[in-house]
């Protein structure tokens, strides 16, 4: 179904809870919380997503994707046992883990469209219009969540 293999199910339905642990985060606390229960989840949904793509990409930014998406998810959930940048920390994690959402959603959104309906897909080539809409709109809420997300943390201070 879908064309997706079985190690292709694997990564799928292990990195999918990613998302919706994610939406809760941002809707609740405005980012991404590495220490609590949904911030467990979505750091090990996002481990088996992004380890497992080396496994099944067919595109060499696959990997690209699945490299940066560990070390941004490795340094966002590690930066926070340190005291190193002092005050930073909190801007640090949260840049980070935020462009793991979106390093999860560009690749979700765009296999979404080019596999749904099955047989019959919304977007057949790389580059039709409707998937650089979907692409554009992900990276304008990347930009406005992050301007929001440290203008919030400057207020806290």
């Amino acid at each position: 179904m879908f064309g997706i293999s079985p190690l292709g199910w694997v990564h799928t339905l292990g990195s999918l809870p990613a998302i919706p642990a994610a939406i809760y985060m941002l809707a609740r606390n405005g980012r991404i919380v590495p220490r609590s229960g949904s911030g467990l989840v979505y750091f090990i949904s996002m481990l088996i997503g992004a380890s497992t793509v080396f496994l099944v990409a067919h595109q060499p930014v696959s990997y690209v994707f699945g490299v940066l998406t560990l070390v941004l998810l490795l340094l966002g959930y590690g930066v926070g046992h340190t005291t190193v940048l002092g005050r930073a920390t909190k801007y640090v994690e949260t840049i980070c883990l935020s462009l793991t959402v979106f390093l999860l959603m560009l690749p979700s959104v765009t296999e979404t469209l080019t596999r749904v309906p099955d047989g019959h897909p919304l977007v057949t080539d790389l580059n039709s219009p409707l998937l650089h809409v979907a692409q554009g709109g992900l990276l304008l809420m990347l930009i406005v969540g992050l301007i929001a997300q440290i203008m919030s943390l400057r207020k806290q201070r």
